[in-house]
């Protein structure tokens, strides 16, 4: 603090013992710089986790529409739209009791349309058919990998209560690494470089989380398990949104090149097992 302002301070401490309209101004000169740093500290934390949301409160309705394409495409939004193809496949279909056998490991199956919880809530506005890719997927992960059956109304609670939700948007993607660990599974994180790797898991048994974009599995974002590896090196798929793709061996270099790639968490690949 510069002596100037150490002796206008000293000025005002020694009026406010006295002079009532002077110890206001001395709270005001003090809290006015703390308020607008704390003003500051806010719009820079909502840039920060929301900044689509934000972008949108800066423009003009006619401006706005440009920003959820944004979103769309670079897949920042995990929201299934009525017009894709996950969708109208599945939707008021129910998936009761299957159970993937071809893989190296059997895989229980959940689909987020399924009609016994589709339009249950993920959270206070999302509802599990629309936004609830990620929670499906750990559920299947979770009920595959340990003793515990979770369904992915159990699982969107848990995810909502801990705080994984990103209304409006689908899941952060920290659901995966932080909700496998919560439930005693093994994490690690992996990018495309790592193919090798990725297909040694599956081989040996072990589940990948994939957070996927644009592309063959969705038209934005889209959290998916890779369950398996052919004999042809083809991978094998549980996709929360579509039993036909799931019943389809992909090749790697697909799933790689959609990834996304500014995925967050260690990401766009999770390596899981018990």
């Amino acid at each position: 603090m510069d002596p100037a302002t150490a002796k206008l301070l000293a000025q005002l401490a020694i009026k406010a013992a006295t002079d009532e309209q002077a110890r206001k101004r001395l709270i005001l000169f003090i809290a006015a710089p703390a308020a607008a740093l704390l003003l500051l500290i806010a719009m820079v934390l909502q840039l920060l986790i929301s900044p689509f949301e934000t972008l949108k409160i800066w423009l003009s309705p006619s401006e706005r529409p440009v920003v959820e394409d944004m979103r769309t495409d670079y897949g920042f939004t995990q929201l299934l739209d009525k017009d894709e193809d996950g969708y109208v496949e599945s939707a008021e279909q129910q998936y009761a009791g299957i159970v993937f056998k071809d893989g190296s490991r059997e895989v229980l199956y959940y689909n987020q349309m399924d009609k016994r919880w589709a339009d249950k809530p993920y959270g206070p506005h999302d509802t599990i058919g629309v936004a609830g890719c990620g929670p499906t997927s750990l559920a299947m992960v979770v009920s595959t990998l340990t003793d515990q059956t979770i369904d992915p109304v159990a699982m969107s609670k848990w995810a909502y209560d801990n705080g994984y939700l990103a209304s409006g948007t689908g899941s952060y993607h920290s659901l995966i690494p932080d909700g496998a660990k919560h439930f005693g599974l093994k994490v690690q994180g992996a990018i495309a470089k790592d193919k090798q790797k990725m297909i040694d898991a599956l081989a040996s048994g072990k589940l990948i989380v994939a957070i996927m974009g644009k592309g063959h599995f969705t038209s934005s974002g889209h959290f998916i398990v890779l369950r398996g590896v052919t004999e042809e090196g083809k991978i094998l798929v549980a996709d929360p949104a579509s039993k036909k793709r799931s019943d389809q061996a992909w090749d790697f270099s697909i799933i790689l090149d959609e990834a996304r790639k500014n995925a967050a968490a260690g990401g766009p690949f999770w390596i899981i097992n018990s």
